[in-house]
Formats: C-alpha cells, sequence, structure tokens
C-alpha cells in the first residue's frame, strides 16, 4: 500500500466518525540524485598515486646530488686551539727583591717580569774586571822580558867574539912559544864559557817569544791571558745582567699567584709559565676514514665556541704521526679474542692565518674545523668507484 491510498483511508474513516477531515500533508519522494561521473573519480585517484611516487623520487634524487657532491669538506668538533707555553726561570740564584707582574696579567716582550739581589755579581764582576787589568799588566811585563832576553843576547854574542879572538892570540903566542900552554887553555875555557851563556841567552829569547805566544808584536788584548780574563769579565757581566729576567715574548703570565719578592730561587728552576699569545694554532682530532683526501696545505675554516660569530682561517700544516692510541701512555693491546674494531683518531695540526689580534685566545679553546680537500665523491661513488676533484670556489 502507497502512501495516497493510506492517507484516502484514514480521511473516510473521519467521515464516518463526523468529523471534517484534517488537512494532511502530502509526503513527496525526493527526485533521485545523480550519479557521480566514474571518469571525474578515477582522475583524482591518478593524481594522488602520481604525487606519493613522485615525493619520494624527489627525495632520492636531492639525497643523490647531496651524496655525489658531499665529501669535499671535512669537519671535526674534536678541536681544540693552542698556545705555547714557556716555562719561566733564572739563569741566576738568589733572593727575589722585586716582582714586576702578577697572575693572568698580559706582558710585552722584553717587560720586567722580576729581579733577583744583584750584589754579589756586581763584586763578582769587579773582581773579573780587576782581573783583565792584572792580565794586560802580565803581559806588558812578558813583552819587556823578551826585550831584556834579546839584550842579554847580545851581550852573550859580543862576549863570544872578545872570547874568541883573545883564543886566537893565544894560539898564535902559543905557536910562537912566546906563551905557555896554559894560557892556551885558560883562553879556550873562557871562550867556551861564553858561547855557553850565548846559548842560554838564546833560549831565554825563545821562552819570552813564547811568553807573548809565539808572537812578539801580539796586541796586549790579543794574548791568552788577558782573553781568558776577558771571557771571565763577560761571564761575570752576563751573570750580573740575569738578575734581571724579561719576558721572552708576547703573552700571558700563569701560574705565579705563590711567586713573591723574598723568594730565593735557584738556577733553572720553574717559577711559573707564560703562555705566547703571538703563536697560536689548532689541534684538530680526525678519523682516520676523513683524511683520505687531507694532506699539508689545504684550506680550512675555524670557529671557535667562545666567538661564534667570527670564521678564522687556516691552514693545514701538518698530518700526525700516528693515532692518539697509538702514542698514549698505555697503547691498546688487541691481540685478543674479544677485539672490536673502533674508528681511530689522528691528530691534525693547522696554522692560522688570521690570529685574531683583537680578540683574546686562550689555549684549550675548543674548536669546530672544517678542511676543505678540493675532492668530491663524484658519480662513481654510488656504484663503489673513486672520488673525484672538486671545482675551486
Amino acid at each position: 500500500m502507497n502512501a495516497v491510498a493510506k492517507i484516502d483511508e484514514n480521511a473516510s474513516k473521519l467521515e464516518m466518525e463526523g468529523q471534517p477531515p484534517a488537512a494532511v500533508p502530502i509526503a513527496v519522494a525526493p527526485p533521485p540524485l545523480d550519479p557521480a561521473p566514474p571518469a571525474k573519480g578515477k582522475k583524482k585517484r591518478g593524481g594522488s598515486f602520481a604525487l606519493m611516487l613522485a615525493l619520494p623520487l624527489l627525495l632520492a634524487v636531492a639525497g643523490g646530488y647531496v651524496w655525489i657532491t658531499g665529501g669535499r669538506y671535512q669537519e671535526t668538533e674534536n678541536a681544540n686551539l693552542r698556545q705555547a707555553r714557556v716555562s719561566v726561570a733564572s739563569d741566576a740564584a738568589g733572593r727575589i727583591m722585586e716582582v714586576d707582574v702578577a697572575d693572568n696579567q698580559a706582558v710585552k716582550k722584553g717587560d720586567v717580569l722580576f729581579k733577583i739581589d744583584a750584589q754579589p755579581y756586581q763584586i763578582a764582576l769587579a773582581q773579573a774586571e780587576a782581573a783583565v787589568a792584572g792580565a794586560r799588566v802580565s803581559v806588558e811585563q812578558l813583552r819587556a822580558a823578551y826585550g831584556q832576553a834579546i839584550a842579554q843576547e847580545r851581550s852573550a854574542a859580543s862576549q863570544v867574539k872578545y872570547m874568541q879572538s883573545q883564543y886566537d892570540r893565544a894560539a898564535d903566542l902559543a905557536r910562537k912559544g912566546i906563551n905557555a900552554k896554559s894560557s892556551l887553555d885558560e883562553a879556550r875555557t873562557d871562550l867556551d864559557k861564553a858561547r855557553q851563556d850565548d846559548a842560554v841567552a838564546l833560549q831565554g829569547i825563545e821562552s819570552a817569544r813564547a811568553a807573548l805566544g809565539g808572537n812578539p808584536d801580539i796586541k796586549t788584548d790579543d794574548h791568552p791571558t788577558v782573553l781568558a780574563a776577558l771571557a771571565a769579565r763577560d761571564k761575570a757581566a752576563y751573570d750580573l745582567a740575569q738578575t734581571t729576567v724579561r719576558a721572552p715574548a708576547d703573552g700571558v703570565v700563569y701560574q705565579a699567584s705563590s711567586f713573591k719578592v723574598g723568594q730565593f730561587v735557584g738556577v733553572g728552576t720553574p717559577l711559573f709559565a707564560l703562555v705566547e699569545t703571538s703563536d697560536s694554532w689548532i689541534d684538530a682530532n680526525f678519523k682516520e676514514t676523513q683524511l683520505t683526501n687531507m694532506k699539508p696545505g689545504q684550506k680550512a675554516e675555524i670557529v671557535l665556541d667562545t666567538y661564534p660569530g667570527r670564521t678564522f682561517e687556516a691552514t693545514v700544516q701538518a698530518i700526525g704521526a700516528g693515532t692518539g692510541a697509538e702514542f698514549s701512555l698505555l697503547p691498546a693491546q688487541n691481540a685478543t679474542g674479544n677485539w672490536v674494531k673502533v674508528t681511530q683518531r689522528i691528530p691534525v695540526r693547522l696554522k692560522m692565518v688570521d690570529e685574531g689580534a683583537a680578540l683574546a685566545l686562550r689555549t684549550g679553546m675548543s674548536a669546530t674545523v672544517s678542511v676543505d680537500t678540493e675532492v668530491s665523491r663524484g658519480l662513481g661513488s654510488l656504484f663503489g668507484g673513486h672520488a673525484v676533484a672538486g671545482e675551486a670556489e
């Protein structure tokens, strides 16, 4: 029974009961909805599938490009700034009389650090100067002795000539039978004695010449005795100069808080440290797999954690001779059955081109290092090939 027939039946019942029929709304069936075109739904699903497929492909292409062009810059955060540390000591023993520096104070090359009591060294210098004067007097005395030896030899040579003439006269008279033989023997004895005196005089000349260094005309200050005295005087003057200790280079005084006036110091005893700020370098520990194309002379960039907004230029100066574990106090022994391969690190030293004189650089600062090896992985690396040289920027 449809809806129209049911309404007519209800109206007939109301008429029989004597009631007027009420207005009854007539239900009208809605028109049927047109189904969506099947072709349009298929096109939408096809576009979504293409988008889902393109996204992974795009990511794969981008990743492949990054891989092929990567590998040129090798970076590590395991790096620190280093500066030379000089252990300051005294070359002269004595008591500290003056201290002109404090802990963590910046100094320039040649600045006075401290002074030692100089009075004992001044006395030693005065004694050495007196010894030089005495040595010069001795040389002059030797020169006079040489002249005296020459004069004695001349006198002895003249005596030999005289005795020779006396002997010749006595021999002539003896041949003529005028003089006795004893007179001839006496003249011969006097002649031999004169000759011996002359020989002694000649030896005296040689001795005086040897005392003058073999050269009678030698300058006084060139004589070995005077040279030795001059050397002793220079040593005394050097020791006196060492009582004032100066900074060997520009830097910062460190660990000098307990260094005070009145302290007695010995020769060569370390007193405090001086960190040289004019000589800075970077020690970076790269993984051994990062050193394939790294070599000295390559450019690098350094960023210190203290100055994150500042980039320093550097060059690779040297690559370490071995890994850190190889030169440790107790090298690892891997001859066991439970050995596990671990990537080792090798220290690389980089020389800073711009040391940032306007910035306060301190030894031990952490740094991030990026080295331009000028070699990228290349297309062949995707298939197990070798890396290729990259183009310079």
